[in-house]
């Protein structure tokens, strides 16, 4: 297998350089990019996705935009137990807790981050050494009409908690396909946001993420679909 550097010149290449890359597993891939793997995951979260991007070639970094950003396609690796299931939520970005007026959904991270993904399955069992881990077969994914619908419901009500100061009465249980959760790499970590009254507060940094029981109907669709053919 070839290692390819330069961004892919459209979806179809991408697509294609994803599916050689499963079956191989992470310890063979890290080896062949000169790459150590690490002990596990708790202290090198995105240590996955930074080495897919390698192989697919993916331009964004640490920036803002999609991974792919002339495809306008995000990169989300997903571990997955031993019937396909995810075994995470999977973070989509950063949720904005100041300057929010007159943002929507149209115009939202979110929304522009899961516009488009490229979703890449990998074992993620605990039992598992990480270097033992296995790619599995991608999907390239678009949220549909009902999809979409859910999506934005979500991030209204999850928005409206922030526009409106009740960031402290934010639970993981609000949303049933988007949640907002702490994403910071310590608990110290602090940000500013908008309190009850208007006033600036500091408070976690918060990210929007995917919730399992949304990510497992993707892929159970696709790996339907997948099998069937």
């Amino acid at each position: 297998m070839s290692v390819c550097f330069y961004p892919p010149r459209d979806e179809q290449q991408l697509l294609q350089r994803a599916q050689a890359l499963s079956g191989c597993n992470l310890g063979e891939l890290a080896a062949r990019a000169s790459r150590v793997v690490p002990e596990n995951l708790k202290r090198n979260k995105g240590w996955v996705g930074l080495l897919l991007e390698f192989y697919l070639g993916a331009s964004a970094g640490n920036r803002a935009e999609q991974d792919f950003a002339l495809l306008g396609i995000e990169l989300k690796t997903i571990p997955v137990d031993a019937q396909g299931n995810p075994v995470e939520t999977t973070f989509v970005c950063v949720a904005q807790l100041t300057g929010n007026r007159g943002i929507t959904w149209d115009s939202s991270h979110v929304r522009h981050k899961l516009s488009r993904v490229l979703w890449v399955p990998v074992e993620g069992e605990r039992q598992i050494p990480l270097s033992e881990r296995r790619i599995g077969n991608p999907m390239l994914w678009s949220p549909d009409a009902s999809e979409e619908e859910l999506l934005r419901r979500d991030w209204e009500e999850l928005m409206d908690f922030i526009v409106l100061g009740n960031i402290k009465n934010v639970t993981a249980r609000l949303g049933e396909a988007l949640q907002l959760r702490p994403k910071a790499a310590n608990g110290r970590a602090l940000t500013q946001a908008v309190g009850k009254t208007g006033q600036s507060i500091m408070t976690q940094p918060l990210g929007f993420y995917l919730k399992k029981n949304f990510t497992r109907s993707l892929l159970a669709r696709h790996f339907l679909l997948y099998t069937h053919h």
